[in-house]
């Protein structure tokens, strides 16, 4: 999705429609856990003009990664947070990835385009080159008496 929703009530997994208690309940995690996460910035949910968080199904999927990370695997939170910025990256990579990937592809039509627009354009009374074979007869000229200014 390129960010524009065509309906503003659409839902997404971007959209942040659940409070603390909700998302707590659904990530399996305490509140004050989430407040956390939130101010170390592994899980940054969107805010209400009251300031009160709202968290989207993709935070919520981030919270239970985040306490897999760290309970399953014994990752510190700081290196949770890396983890994160790096998924990030990646993804924003890939996405530019595939930006310049289309971009070459559609130069590379047009240049084929192009080239056929050329050929096409060639006459047609143009007689192919064939390189010519070397004879080894040797031909002498010698100007006659009078000609060449003498």
């Amino acid at each position: 999705m390129d960010g524009r929703r065509r309906n503003p009530y659409e839902l997404t997994d971007e959209s942040p429609v659940y409070v603390i208690s909700v998302a707590a309940q659904l990530s399996g995690l305490h509140p004050q856990t989430l407040r956390q996460y939130d101010r170390l910035g592994l899980v940054s949910p969107d805010r209400t003009a009251g300031r009160g968080r709202r968290y989207s199904a993709r935070d919520i999927q981030l919270l239970r990664t985040v306490q897999q990370l760290s309970q399953d695997e014994g990752i510190n939170l700081a290196g949770i947070k890396r983890i994160i910025e790096l998924e990030h990256q990646v993804a924003a990579l890939q996405s530019r990835v595939a930006e310049l990937s289309a971009a070459v592809e559609g130069a590379a039509v047009a240049m084929r385009q192009r080239e056929a627009q050329v050929h096409a354009s060639y006459r047609r009374d143009l007689v192919p080159y064939q390189e010519v074979q070397q004879a080894s007869a040797l031909v002498v000229w010698r100007p006659r008496r009078g000609e060449g200014g003498q």
